[in-house]
């Protein structure tokens, strides 16, 4: 019986390796889903580039947003560290909606789909 995806953030689960086989097997099925040719072009090709580099982004950035939310709830930080990097945090999220203007992409645009993973951000 298959399960539905886990609606969770990738990188909020816990991956268990005891079990091969059905790593093996899910492996399987997103490679299935996978077109057999991609086509490219520069214009796609460029764009999906650029599409590719932002989320990577976006995910270095909630994940760095995270961790200074936890060091700041555990008192990890002075209140000057808390501003500077308050600031940091901010000025690192404009320029990342400042790129996806200039590029025109959407939020959803940097959410990809794993397949059976559920969606990356």
């Amino acid at each position: 019986m298959a399960h539905p995806p886990d609606p969770t953030p990738i990188f909020h689960r816990e991956i268990d390796t005891s079990h091969g086989d059905e790593f093996l097997g899910q492996l399987g099925r997103v490679t299935q889903a996978l077109p057999e040719r991609i086509n490219i072009n520069s214009e796609n090709a460029e764009q999906g580039l650029v599409k590719l580099v932002l989320t990577l982004i976006e995910l270095v950035r909630r994940l760095l947003e995270n961790q200074a939310i936890r060091r700041m709830e555990g008192g990890g930080l002075s209140p000057e560290q808390v501003e500077d990097l308050g600031l940091a945090l901010m000025k690192l999220e404009a320029k990342m909606e400042e790129l996806k203007v200039q590029f025109g992409l959407e939020d959803e645009d940097l959410n990809l789909n794993l397949g059976p993973l559920g969606r990356l951000i």
